[in-house]
């Protein structure tokens, strides 16, 4: 099996890494790297600007059905378009992060997507991050990550990342954030965040990211050798 052709999943919670450990590891491979996340942040930022509710189903898998979405490198950097707009930022809000775990609970929503995450990635060379990767959009992966990491470890992150975009927030409501968005990926009757039954699970509470990255390139190589 070519290096040149694979498809590797990583999937997790909120936290965990994914962004990062996908980014690295797709530059590393030279992969493209496809934030299917983000997917689903940029509906429900179209959403919330179009003042349609995070709860209509079929108002916002219309909205996926219409817009055009696509990522692009800009410089090193992954970023997405709607509609021919960056909103790579915009999207990064903890309100936008709390309305993507209702938008993606739908299954209007799932099926406008599902289609173009398919797209996406069905000629290879790609690293795909998300919540049900492995077990509905390509559950026939060449190789699949579970990639987690402890509740304190992902608030802490996910601090840092807030502050890096000059958001400032407290633990004890970052950690409220962040079970509560682990709770509603879990539960949810559509695809709900679960570990593939042949993922590698990746804790990466206590290695560096380059440890994780690493450990998940050596993986994908050996994988390509048989």
């Amino acid at each position: 099996m070519s290096l040149k052709g694979l498809i590797v999943a990583i999937d997790g919670p909120a936290g965990s890494g994914k962004s990062t450990v996908t980014h690295l590891l797709a530059r590393k491979l030279n992969y493209t790297h496809i934030d299917t996340g983000a997917l689903y942040r940029c509906i429900a930022l179209k959403a919330l600007e179009n003042e349609v509710s995070f709860d209509d189903g079929e108002a916002l898998g219309r909205i996926a059905d219409s817009c055009k979405l696509e990522f692009r490198w800009v410089g090193d950097k992954n970023h997405i378009f709607c509609d021919g707009e960056d909103v790579s930022h915009r999207i990064r809000t903890p309100e936008i992060s709390s309305a993507a775990s209702t938008v993606s609970a739908h299954p209007e929503v799932r099926q406008a997507l599902l289609g173009l995450q398919r797209k996406l990635g069905e000629n290879g060379a790609v690293v795909l991050e998300g919540r049900d990767i492995g077990t509905v959009v390509f559950p026939n992966a060449h190789v699949k990550f579970f990639l987690t990491a402890s509740v304190d470890v992902r608030v802490q992150r996910r601090l840092a990342e807030l502050e890096d975009k000059g958001i400032f927030s407290s633990f004890a409501e970052v950690k409220k954030q962040v079970m509560a968005r682990d709770k509603a990926d879990s539960e949810r009757k559509v695809a709900p965040l679960k570990k593939a039954a042949d993922a590698v699970e990746v804790d990466s509470s206590s290695d560096t990211i380059d440890e994780v990255v690493n450990k998940m390139e050596r993986t994908v190589r050996e994988k390509s050798k048989k």
